[in-house]
């Protein structure tokens, strides 16, 4: 994994402790078991953007991506949906939402966007 790209080399690691021989707590994760965590962690990303410190910002930013992440490999595992379907359907979305950047509609400023 020494050469893979940080999101990559993170994906591997969902994957390992989710795997067989991975860590027994990650197993046995479902979507209802992680939503209290969740919800942790998106309180802790905004207490550190409240203390104004860059590295406690980028830490919780990495717990609240690891969440996405463990939540996205159970869907994967249920052959719903993986991480590129996730990215794909935001990409749509933002550029379906931003005509004013995307497309031919101008804009001349936030209040008109």
């Amino acid at each position: 994994m020494r050469d893979a790209k940080p999101i990559d080399e993170l994906r591997h690691v969902i994957a390992r402790l989710r795997g067989p021989r991975g860590c027994p707590w990650d197993r046995q994760q479902t979507l209802a078991t992680l939503k209290p965590y969740l919800v942790e962690e998106c309180y802790e990303v905004l207490d550190a953007i409240d203390s104004g410190d860059p590295a406690k910002h980028a830490e919780e930013l990495g717990d609240l991506l690891m969440h996405i992440l463990l939540q996205t490999r159970v869907q994967q595992e249920q052959g719903r949906f993986n991480l590129d379907d996730v990215a794909r359907g935001i990409s749509a979305k933002l550029i379906r939402r931003h005509p004013h950047v995307f497309g031919a509609v101008k804009a001349r400023g936030a209040a008109q966007v």
